[in-house]
């Protein structure tokens, strides 16, 4: 058995990445590169001669105008796709919205380092009278499955795995399992989850990974769904190389 095989891509830079921003769950759109990455991105699947059955997003305009721009190059406009909350990045509390580098000058390098990448400790709640609360807790696309209290003020990677693996697990799983060719379109840090689960990463190991936009990865996986291959970037290894060096820098003081 050659195993199943799982695509997997980080949303293009968005305008709030190139701007150096904690975006979390705002709804930040597309910068121009990172509608050239999402192009990039369909290219590369085209050309390495993948199809699919099904697609997973989140609902954030970022991955799904990425995974728009992927379905168009290998001519797949008319794939089902499947939107849910649970594949959203993680959210920056009361981080969102500032720039990295400034909160880095601020607070220190490390302490931003352990906002960023720590596994289980979460940035300063988003409280009532942060700019963005309104815009991102009364956005309509989580009327239906979010209630108020369950409405997240904040997330580590931790609490982000905890809403993303039973996605992955009840929905996603049987789907690899029934033979389906699935690509998911999300967030670093979403996938990181994923990635983490795939490959039992420890905590500190998955706080090392940085997973760059816009280039495509696949896991190759054997019947209990266990990595054969982890982490193959359709791209060559200087840019992916580079890429992830660039999201490393982010979170630094100039």
């Amino acid at each position: 058995m050659s195993g199943y095989k799982i695509v997997m891509v980080r949303h293009g830079e968005s305008e709030w990445n190139e701007k150096n921003l904690f975006c979390g769950w705002f709804d930040a759109n597309l910068s121009s590169k990172g509608e050239q990455e999402a192009v990039s991105a369909g290219i590369a699947l085209k050309n390495a001669g993948y199809k699919f059955d099904v697609a997973y997003t989140s609902v954030l305009t970022r991955a799904q105008k990425t995974l728009q721009a992927i379905l168009e190059q290998i001519g797949q406009t008319d794939l089902p796709v499947v939107k849910t909350w649970r594949l959203n990045e993680r959210h920056y509390g009361g981080l969102t919205g500032l720039n990295k580098a400034e909160t880095a000058a601020k607070y220190g390098d490390e302490q931003v380092a352990i906002w960023r990448r720590s596994f289980d400790i979460p940035p300063p709640p988003m409280e009532a009278d942060h700019p963005y609360y309104e815009t991102i807790v009364k956005d309509p696309r989580y009327a239906d499955s979010l209630t108020p209290e369950q409405f997240p003020k904040f997330e580590s990677l931790k609490l982000t795995i905890e809403r993303t693996l039973p996605f992955w697990n009840e929905t996603i799983v049987p789907q690899i399992k029934a033979g389906k060719q699935i690509l998911i379109a999300a967030h670093g840090n979403s996938l990181r989850g994923i990635v983490k689960h795939l490959d039992q990463l420890s905590d500190e190991q998955i706080m090392l990974l940085n997973l760059p936009t816009g280039i495509p990865f696949v896991y190759t996986l054997d019947e209990n769904l266990k990595p054969i291959k982890s982490l193959e970037f359709l791209g060559d290894p200087e840019t992916v190389k580079k890429a992830m060096e660039a999201v490393a820098a982010q979170g630094k003081a100039k």
